[in-house]
């Protein structure tokens, strides 16, 4: 929490636009959630957490669009399995299918800002450069002061 926090305050004061991988709102909505509901943190420590995590963001400012890269959990599978991380391998479709129907419930309450949910199902847009040329200009429509980005 406190990385995420950290790596936050330095994107916003910096003078350069940024793009954030995994959010303090992450961590707290959909990571810290599955600990607790899998019993891997005590309701007291996920209370702290979580009003530590309220305090916090209070500092913060939101990002100026919040993507949502959504996958399928059999596209998941498909994209771990082909990433041939030995320490992913492992994870269990449950845990995916948890982490994904937390991430849809907290996405489809996200009120902090702009939101842009794209269903990356039939995109591959690490292999195929029309996919990714899709992925940017959604993301560029979708963003105020379009001029201030830089294409590429």
């Amino acid at each position: 929490l406190t990385h995420r926090f950290k790596t936050h305050k330095v994107i916003e004061e910096s003078l350069s636009s940024a793009i954030q991988d995994r959010s303090i709102y992450e961590d707290a909505n959909i990571f810290a959630r599955a600990l607790f509901e899998q019993g891997n943190l005590s309701e007291s420590d996920y209370q702290n957490y979580v009003t530590l995590y309220q305090s916090m963001i209070q500092y913060l400012s939101p990002p100026t669009l919040m993507i949502f890269l959504r996958r399928s959990v059999p596209k998941l599978v498909e994209r771990i399995q082909l990433r041939g991380r030995d320490y992913e391998q492992a994870i269990p479709v449950e845990y995916l299918t948890r982490l994904n129907n937390y991430y849809d419930d907290w996405y489809n309450n996200y009120s902090l800002g702009k939101s842009l949910i794209i269903n990356t199902d039939e995109l591959d847009f690490l292999e195929n450069e029309d996919h990714f040329n899709q992925l940017v200009r959604r993301i560029s429509e979708s963003m105020d002061q379009q001029d201030l980005f830089m294409h590429f």
